[in-house]
């Protein structure tokens, strides 16, 4: 005789996180591609759109550096660095351009203390920490049935959750003040203000996805060891 195998429901929550993610990649690989095709008319690289944002706001002490990959480009605040992918820096592309303005648009909030960029930066050890331990804890409290090591790793988790919820408003702002800025100082005129917010809309999704898969991700922890004292 042959039996279903168990089926576990909350498998959908975690579904529907990869699709919305899934999507939000393709949406920001598509919308790169095309823009990246484009050319702005300042003729500007990248890096040097960069260099240009930041003196604007007379910001003296952040580098501009070349980083490998593709789409690796980021703001590190400990060494005050503007890193640009190989795409993105030495290109005249408006994509390369957008995407060159949003990691200045940090730079920008880390002169101004921003605040919810100081909370993020507060969250990463705690959130990568979180990320490592939660599970083996809660497995390992399923198993020897110590409810404390569960409830210990679903907070832990829930800390990675809250990183994901407070990265929204820092990298929506830094796009805000990137196209912002774009147009103020004339790098990007006309159309092209509206085709780099395209591309930074796109980026900005895929912020929205990790977060709406992360709370998916806690809401299943929930379902599967929030009911287990009533259940024993």
């Amino acid at each position: 005789m042959f039996y279903m195998p168990y089926f576990d429901p909350t498998y959908v929550l975690i579904l529907i996180g990869m699709v919305l993610s899934l999507m939000a990649s393709a949406k920001l690989n598509a919308t790169y591609s095309t823009y990246a095709r484009v050319g702005s008319r300042c003729g500007l690289t990248g890096a040097e759109a960069a260099e240009r944002l930041l003196r604007s706001q007379g910001i003296y002490d952040v580098a501009v550096r070349r980083v490998s990959g593709h789409l690796t480009d980021h703001y590190d605040p400990r060494t005050k660095t503007v890193n640009l992918s190989d795409a993105v820096y030495g290109a005249t592309s408006i994509a390369a351009i957008g995407v060159a303005a949003h990691e200045c648009g940090h730079a920008m909030q880390d002169a101004g203390e921003y605040v919810p960029l100081r909370l993020r930066a507060a969250l990463v050890p705690v959130a990568n920490f979180g990320v490592q331990i939660s599970w083996p804890l809660i497995l390992i409290g399923f198993f020897i049935g110590g409810g404390f090591l569960v409830d210990i790793g679903i907070l832990l988790f829930s800390a990675a959750v809250l990183f994901q919820l407070v990265t929204l408003p820092v990298e929506y702002n830094a796009s805000h003040r990137a196209v912002k800025l774009l147009d103020s100082i004339g790098i990007l005129r006309d159309q092209e203000v509206g085709q780099a917010r395209k591309v930074l809309g796109a980026a900005a999704l895929t912020y929205v996805a990790a977060a709406a898969a992360s709370i998916l991700q806690l809401l299943r922890l929930l379902l599967l060891f929030g009911n287990r004292d009533r259940d024993n």
